[in-house]
């Protein structure tokens, strides 16, 4: 027998069921910039949910320092919409959709100005303006920053402000573990409530996906332990197809030995990249741009150096790594733009910026790749016209795609903004107009299984088995080796074989912890399922691209081949071995292909 409480629906296995107008998964800066826009079209009238895995402020977008990209002031530097654009283009490889990026720096300085009255403390000069510093890949100046510490002001202003709408619910510490599908049809995601353990089903309307991406498919990684790319594996497996997963981004200055970010708004400031004999070695592969050319021509630079035996070598680790020099800036310029930099330098290593080099090497930074969606960031389940008509996803979770084959430095921050903006509207537009989702008898089937499958089959099971652990420990060295900066089919071919292994091994966990209060064990093992499948997928994609472009480079075929290779890949869920693999086309509007230069 089933039982109405107020919007609570409880079924006799007691799973708690909870309908919502609109439900948001992610509380990072694209999901709240979504929920707080959703709130405000819809003017109180919608109940809106945001379900984050962590405690909102602790999403991954609270770490990133650097800034947001918008052309702000055109009449005094000599900047334009149309230049941005076009470094975003040409950072990007050519494999960006032209007509995305620009909605992108049409509507990016519009975001920083709201951003601004909404209370962002955006650092400004002497004159009250807001202050904007070089970035890698940009001709102009346009990168927005509030000291080193943009993504903690942009996130906690914007929580803070979303807290004044009385129509938005936050579920903190709330893990999804399936998103639920019918007939092309969102209908909502299965929840594990991790204070309780108890089992929960949110129905909507609508959804927004706004996950984040998945760094911990590498072991040196600037991402959170959090980042585990949920948002992609969930949309996988309910049919949804995912783009470009060849192009993770490698950052090219991570701290040694901890893969903390030094954000390029050192490099921005003036930071030079030295190696072992004291060179700016820059100067041999982007003599124009040095440092500040994009981070796949910087990655590249570094790795080289080190194969080339030009690197440092950490006793601990082994890795080897190159010097970020910011000492020639001075202690007040450091002090007042970089203050979070110099902080993590001094206490997890002992060394003072203003004295003495850093140590850094690129690491697992960005996924460029993620859920296939068109221009307005609503969600595709084929390869250019099929829609899912009442699901969206933004941010790092989403491949609208602006980014290509390689991001551009500070306009991932822009990206949220925009297309949370435009993602909230879009999904409360459609729920003012759609009716109540119902729970019927086969979403409670879906239920039921999906419950069945976390509780009996892996709280349940026999005791015995792999070490979850020991199986991640071994993807991320796997992923660090065989599908890093430089690839080749050797390699790669490894890195599959080993993952599919370790993927066989999974079948086998043992899960030690069989309570359900804070099951932080349970957690991470559906967290290290997700990953698994991610990993093979990156892998996957990586050998299907013949070509070097962007961040993928293989040594076995180092040159872009536009003639055929300037598509977007798509895998596709199959029951079998393999994704599916498709393709769709990239959407030039203005700026035909050309060979980078920096």
């Amino acid at each position: 027998m089933i039982r109405f409480i107020k919007s609570k629906l409880i079924t006799e296995c007691m799973v708690e069921v909870l309908k919502y107008d609109i439900v948001i998964l992610g509380s990072g800066l694209a999901g709240l910039r979504a929920a707080f826009e959703a709130a405000r079209v819809s003017n109180g009238k919608l109940r809106i949910a945001v379900i984050s895995k962590v405690q909102a402020m602790r999403s991954h977008s609270v770490s990133a320092e650097g800034g947001a990209s918008a052309v702000l002031y055109p009449k005094d530097n000599g900047d334009n919409i149309d230049l941005h654009a076009y470094d975003t283009v040409k950072g990007s490889d050519f494999l960006a959709d032209q007509d995305a990026v620009e909605v992108l720096v049409r509507e990016a300085p519009k975001e920083i100005i709201f951003m601004d009255h909404l209370g962002v403390p955006w650092s400004r000069d002497a004159q009250g303006r807001i202050l904007q510093r070089p970035f890698g890949g940009m001709t102009i100046p346009r990168t927005t920053f509030a000291q080193d510490k943009s993504g903690f002001f942009l996130l906690s202003t914007l929580y803070d402000n979303t807290l004044r709408f009385k129509n938005v619910e936050m579920f903190h510490e709330h893990f999804a573990t399936s998103m639920i599908m019918q007939n092309g049809v969102f209908k909502g995601f299965t929840v594990i409530d991790l204070k309780t353990g108890e089992f929960k089903v949110f129905l909507a309307k609508v959804g927004i996906i706004a996950t984040g991406g998945n760094g911990r498919v590498y072991g040196f990684t600037t991402m959170a332990h959090s980042s585990t790319g949920d948002g992609y594996s969930l949309a996988y497996r309910a049919g949804i197809p995912l783009k470009d997963f060849e192009f993770p981004q490698f950052h090219p200055t991570a701290l040694v030995p901890n893969g903390i970010l030094i954000t390029e708004g050192a490099r921005g400031e003036g930071g030079y990249l030295i190696n072992k004999e004291g060179e700016r070695f820059m100067k041999r592969y982007a003599p124009s741009r040095m440092e500040l050319a994009p981070r796949d021509i910087v990655s590249r630079a570094i790795v080289t150096e080190c194969m080339e035996g030009r690197g440092f070598i950490d006793e601990e680790t082994g890795l080897c790594y190159v010097l970020l020099d910011l000492r020639h800036l001075g202690e007040e310029r450091i002090e007042s733009r970089l203050p979070m930099i110099r902080e993590i330098a001094m206490k997890t290593l002992g060394i003072d910026p203003v004295n003495e080099p850093i140590p850094v090497r690129p690491a697992m930074h960005y996924m460029m790749g993620g859920i296939h969606a068109d221009i307005n960031g609503q969600v595709m389940l084929d390869e250019t016209t099929t829609r899912v008509p009442n699901l969206w996803t933004a941010g790092e979770a989403a491949s609208i795609s602006v980014h290509g084959a390689n991001r551009l430095g500070s306009n991932s921050l822009s990206e949220c903004l925009v297309w949370g903006r435009i993602t909230g509207a879009l999904a409360a537009q459609y729920a003012l107009n759609a009716s109540e989702p119902e729970f019927d008898g086969s979403i409670k089937d879906l239920a039921s299984r999906e419950e069945s499958r976390i509780f009996d089959k892996l709280i349940h099971k026999e005791v015995g088995g792999e070490n979850p652990y020991e199986i991640k420990a071994e993807m991320n060295s796997t992923m660090d080796n065989n599908v890093y900066v430089f690839r080749d089919k050797s390699t790669l071919e490894e890195a599959y074989t080993s993952i599919k292994r370790l993927r066989e091994r999974f079948t086998k966990v043992r899960l030690e912890d069989d309570g359900r209060i804070y099951n932080q064990n349970l957690k991470d093992i559906l967290e290290l399922d997700f990953l698994l499948e991610q990993a093979e997928l990156i892998t996957i994609a990586a050998l299907n691209r013949t070509e070097s472009r962007g961040a993928h480079y293989r040594l076995d075929y180092p040159k872009r081949d536009d003639a055929n290779w300037l598509k977007h890949t798509l895998l596709f869920y199959t029951a079998g071995d393999k994704p599916r693999i498709s393709y769709s086309p990239v959407k030039i509007t203005r700026w035909k292909p050309e060979e980078r230069k920096y």
